[in-house]
């Protein structure tokens, strides 16, 4: 399926956080937080500025980001989870 966000909303996927942190330890799913890193699946065409011209997006389809920890809004689709948001709640780029 072919998704396209609209204006300045991007689709994403969360990266899993590894099993194992420092120490050896092991956390169980229910205690782990969600990750707050993603992979960038779809962008929209731009937000429309004030003077009616469009404002092209700084992130790009495969871009690794960093978001916000409540930012988007969840949604699941082909029985896959993905985060669709606002390129202002994206904090930074990964490269």
């Amino acid at each position: 399926m072919k998704i396209r966000p609209l204006h300045d909303r991007i689709l994403v996927e969360r990266l899993e956080e590894k099993e194992v942190k420092k120490g050896g330890i092991i956390i169980p799913d229910t205690a782990k937080e969600k990750p707050q890193e993603a992979k960038v699946i779809a962008v929209g065409n731009g937000k429309v500025g004030e003077n009616g011209k469009k404002i092209a997006l700084d992130v790009k389809a495969g871009d690794k980001i960093l978001f916000g920890k409540y930012s988007g809004s969840e949604v699941k689709i082909d029985d896959k989870e993905y985060l669709i948001l606002r390129e202002e709640d994206v904090l930074a780029i990964l490269e």
